[in-house]
């Protein structure tokens, strides 16, 4: 009997190795580099996340693929965000991460008393990024909802994917943000917010970005206050903060995908990372 036991457990070990080994590999990655006509030709490199029998199903014209468009911070790389994108990739997203910056860029130059400190250029930058890699993806996968796409960034990211969600409302089905810092939270209830803030004394966000507990409630924001620092939130962090970041973000596509498709909410999504300790992240109080 205890040895039945023993290798039913042995079995099933080997099964979820399996499950989880054969999730990571499903979802395939590629970089594809865009060229803007109108700024001189300027590439744009894309990072590429999708589950191979999604894109099966896509290219079948079978589905069409909700997609997710993940914003890098300054200086740091489109690819950093793989913990981010293969959440999304699991649950049937394709994934779009474009390269804002480039080597040959100007150092970004900070101008307190400015808007947004300064970075206005730099957001524009973003935005424009944006628009050009969602105008050649459909030429790359046409089966594919460019018109309502999730926006996701984090620091400066996070600030492109809010001004570009302030502009565009309505080329946008939701919103993930990890820290943005400068422009001021979207409150007009169009689309469900989520948004992690760290504890770093290093990243201070500026007043009159964060609603109030009031306007959280009314507009369908979740601010979640972390114990993590601004530069965890990315592919370098700890497993900690990326683990417990999965588990928060699946919860919240579990609870607004229920009108796009072809997300299956019905079964676990696979994970990339066991999820960490649910009690590092909690509601945010005003």
């Amino acid at each position: 009997m205890k040895r039945g036991i023993a290798v039913l457990v042995s079995v099933s070990a080997l099964c979820g190795i399996a499950y989880f080994t054969a999730s990571k590999w499903a979802i395939k990655h590629e970089t594809i580099t865009f060229y803007d006509a109108s700024r001189d030709n300027r590439p744009v490199p894309v990072d590429i996340a999708v589950r191979r029998d999604k894109e099966l199903q896509a290219n079948a014209g079978m589905i069409t693929l909700p997609v997710a468009v993940i914003n890098h911070g300054n200086t740091v790389k489109n690819t950093e965000y793989g913990f981010l994108a293969n959440i999304f990739a699991a649950r049937g997203y394709m994934v779009v991460s474009p390269q804002h910056d480039l080597p040959t860029d100007p150092p970004m130059v900070t101008k307190p008393g400015e808007l947004y400190v300064g970075r206005l250029p730099q957001i524009l930058r973003g935005v424009a990024n944006i628009h050009l890699a969602m105008q050649e993806m459909k030429k790359v996968q046409p089966n594919a909802d460019y018109d309502k796409v999730t926006m996701v960034g984090h620091s400066m990211g996070g600030d492109i994917t809010m001004y570009f969600a302030k502009q565009y409302p309505d080329e946008v089905k939701k919103v993930v943000t990890l820290d943005n810092l400068r422009v001021p939270f979207v409150t007009a209830g169009k689309f469900k917010i989520l948004s992690f803030r760290s504890q770093d004394p290093q990243f201070k966000t500026d007043a009159g970005v964060l609603p109030t507990d009031e306007e959280c409630e009314k507009a369908g924001i979740q601010v979640v206050k972390t114990e993590f620092q601004h530069n965890d939130m990315r592919d370098t962090g700890p497993d900690a903060a990326k683990s417990s970041i999965q588990s928060m973000l699946d919860k919240f596509l579990s609870a607004t995908d229920s009108e796009v498709a072809p997300v299956d909410t019905q079964s676990a999504p696979p994970k990339v990372l066991e999820p960490g300790p649910v009690a590092l992240m909690a509601p945010a109080k005003s």
